[in-house]
């Protein structure tokens, strides 16, 4: 007979906003269904979707909990708020609808919170072996130290841990506080800040890891990351002295290249610090990867990855600072209160 008095374990609700990606879902599904610890709900929020992935959810709904909600298309932070409002769990976590989990992620989740109690978490993401060359690419360059991927790798050393939405949770008492994720791009980095400024304790998990498809072309990837190089303006502009050198990084890296490009025609010299950064990422590539081809494939995503990241910081660090325009400073202090 149960203890009416002994404490229930804690349990996790996996919160999913998904827009037309029913077969990405039906991937994270089959990973819910072999966890090996049992002790959480999975919520997938349709945004809005032409595509829905209903079916996908209700073919694994006797496998494990499972919960289904579609609203209108209103963007991801909101459809991730409509999860949190419909969840039972203790803990609140977040993946992307294009992520694999291990078996063991809750188990070790778990294991993880008992040996160091934090308020949120994040976790580093890494390329399964089924992906596509292209994917092993990129995921090479978002995790790389020889790019900016080493904090999302694991390593801290570059700035103070950041949770990313790929992988990240934080405690119900987290949400009553803050509110929630507000709508925005890079959203994931202007929670993990409100917590922080909150007094929460953030925890890097190295060990609880997901497996993260990211985008499947490096056209896609380049415009993706330089949205994220527009959006690191905005959280300064929300959140003054929150940049760092790490993230100027980028921006230095393409105006540099450029000017070796330009320079060489006069000293052909020049491109050789270029070269030599290029043969890094090549040689490293090979070693990580243990393949010749997707190493190669990933100094093509490295470069993608600074130069996207590089002109969309230097586009709206020149338009929003120095000429300010765009979005300005009146708006981004009322996001930052919550108006």
């Amino acid at each position: 007979m149960d203890d009416p008095g002994a404490s229930k374990p804690m349990l996790f609700s996996l919160i999913v906003p998904v827009y037309n990606r029913p077969g990405e879902v039906d991937d994270l599904l089959r990973s819910l269904a072999a966890q090996t610890d049992r002790g959480f709900e999975a919520i997938f929020v349709e945004d809005g979707s032409t595509v829905s992935c209903q079916p996908q959810c209700d073919r694994y709904a006797g496998e494990f909990a499972i919960k289904y909600f579609y609203k209108d298309n209103e963007g991801r932070s909101i459809a991730r708020n409509h999860g949190i409002d419909r969840a039972d769990g203790d803990y609140f976590v977040f993946v992307d609808s294009d992520c694999i989990l291990p078996p063991d992620y809750f188990e070790r989740l778990r294991k993880a919170l008992e040996l160091c109690p934090a308020d949120c978490f994040g976790g580093p993401d890494a390329a399964h072996e089924s992906f596509t060359d292209t994917q092993k690419a990129i995921n090479y360059a978002m995790t790389s130290f020889l790019t900016t991927g080493g904090i999302r790798g694991g390593k801290t050393s570059m700035e103070k841990f950041v949770p990313r939405t790929f992988n990240m949770g934080f405690s119900r008492r987290v949400f009553e506080k803050t509110g929630g994720f507000r709508e925005m791009f890079s959203e994931d980095i202007d929670m993990s800040t409100r917590i922080r400024l909150d007094g929460f304790k953030i925890a890097l998990f190295p060990d609880v890891r997901v497996y993260h498809k990211r985008r499947v072309d490096f056209r896609k990837f380049w415009r993706q990351v330089h949205v994220f190089g527009m959006s690191r303006i905005t959280l300064q502009l929300l959140y003054p002295g929150s940049m760092k050198l790490v993230h100027w990084l980028p921006a230095l890296f393409t105006l540099g290249a450029v000017a070796m490009i330009i320079g060489a025609f006069f000293w052909k010299w020049m491109l050789v610090p270029l070269l030599v950064y290029v043969l890094a990422l090549w040689i490293w590539g090979i070693i990580s990867t243990r393949s010749l081809k997707i190493g190669t494939m990933g100094v093509g995503a490295s470069l993608v990855q600074l130069t996207g990241y590089g002109t969309g910081f230097i586009r709206a660090y020149v338009w929003k600072i120095l000429l300010g325009h765009g979005r300005d400073l009146d708006q981004e202090i009322s996001l930052r209160k919550g108006k």
